[in-house]
């Protein structure tokens, strides 16, 4: 059960099917906030336990510690009829249904929404989080961040012209996605109070990562010119890119006339004021090469951290790039508690902060199906059927690593 008791989602339960990133996000943002979130992972467990080095103390690694705090583990062969008994008798009573299997496969075991699950479970809400879809050209097709980062175009707007087309850093489709499940979750909970009756809802990665072509696709659409690798440019703002300071990298974003003149005059740039070429966005944008080589001129002097903190102070938004251990050990981020600790475990807090109902991290995430007894007696199975149903391959025998 969640430990958080005032959250938002306090007496809704959750059966997460889900494995890798963008699903096992989702849920781990539902028990943040008070959600009961059982993780159901197949016999081998979810993929991110073994994507590592670094690993944790408890052999997990460190990727799939980032994704599964707050749930309890239990793990189902869901080919076979047993396994799916236990399926149906952990949805009794559930709120939220959450998978990511290729599409097809919840029917092919004969567990599927429209063919077993509405009828059945009329108030649940089934979330699916696909790669492309169920149909079309590629629909029922595997999907990986990386890859909708190529096919959606995301990879040609990310680098410069001395890289090339790069991957972005961090996998934003599947974490953005798991954003969307969630947004679709609350929503859908949201129809059942007027309607009474639960719906199907799909996260779709390829959905989502067209959705991050903003403004590139709209540029397109206006004026038909292909977008052109920036790298740490913008297409449609100058200055708002990244300049070298006196003993780093600093990203300057000026978004109108009047950050512009403030920058001007704090780095000693007055003359530009006068000058046609930078007198508008439009025209700094048209102008963004020369503009950049009198930037960096400028502040060729200047130490990175100082010079962003006293643009920040007159108004003008900056940042030094920072290292992502500099980032975490920056200040703020202690003042804004975004690192959170359960003995040994450390993560990052969900983003989201509610003061009425404040979410809250749950325990550390769970050993592999760690919780398997406990729930299954629960929901009402004795020890001597939980004997037989590891005894017939439904459930891993866990004797000696779940305690009787």
């Amino acid at each position: 059960m969640s430990a958080n008791t005032n959250g938002a989602l306090c007496g809704i339960k959750v059966v997460d099917l889900t494995r890798v990133l963008a699903g096992p996000l989702c849920t781990q943002m539902l028990a943040d906030n008070g959600a009961d979130v059982i993780k159901v992972e197949p016999p081998m467990g979810d993929e991110t336990r073994k994507l590592g080095p670094p690993f944790g103390s408890c052999g997990n690694a460190a990727y799939f510690s980032a994704l599964n705090r707050g749930k309890r583990s239990i793990s189902l062969d869901l080919s076979k009829p047993r396994a799916q008994a236990v399926l149906h008798t952990l949805l009794d009573g559930a709120d939220v249904l959450v998978e990511n299997f290729l599409p097809g496969t919840m029917e092919k075991w004969g567990i599927g929404y429209e063919q077993t699950l509405k009828d059945r479970y009329p108030g649940l809400v089934y979330c699916t989080v696909t790669g492309f879809g169920s149909d079309g050209p590629l629909g029922g097709l595997p999907g990986y961040d990386a890859v909708l980062q190529a096919i959606c175009g995301v990879m040609s707007i990310n680098g410069s012209t001395e890289t090339g087309s790069t991957r972005v850093g961090i996998p934003i489709v599947d974490h953005l996605t798991g954003y969307v499940a969630l947004s679709e979750i609350l929503m859908a909970l949201q129809a059942r109070h007027h309607t009474g009756q639960g719906q199907r809802v799909e996260a779709a990665l390829f959905d989502t990562a067209l959705s991050l072509l903003i403004p590139h696709a709209s540029n397109w659409f206006a004026s038909g010119r292909e977008p052109e690798l920036l790298g740490s440019a913008h297409p449609n703002i100058a200055p708002y890119d990244k300049f070298r300071a006196r003993d780093g990298e600093v990203f300057i974003g000026v978004v109108n006339d009047g950050q512009f003149r403030r920058f001007c005059k704090h780095v000693g740039l007055d003359p530009l004021l006068e000058d046609e070429r930078f007198s508008s966005n439009a025209r700094r944008v048209s102008h963004r090469d020369a503009l950049k080589q009198l930037i960096e001129e400028a502040i060729s002097g200047h130490d990175a951290q100082a010079l962003c903190e006293a643009l920040m102070r007159v108004g003008v938004p900056a940042g030094s790039v920072n290292s992502v251990p500099q980032a975490l050990n920056h200040p703020h981020v202690a003042h804004r508690q975004m690192v959170v600790t359960d003995g040994v475990y450390r993560g990052l807090r969900s983003p989201m902060r509610l003061h009425g109902t404040p979410g809250q991290q749950g325990s550390a995430p769970p050993a592999f199906a760690k919780d398997a007894h406990p729930i299954l007696r629960e929901h009402g199975y004795q020890d001597a059927d939980i004997r037989a149903l590891e005894a017939s391959g439904a459930m891993p025998d866990m004797d000696g690593v779940v305690s009787r």
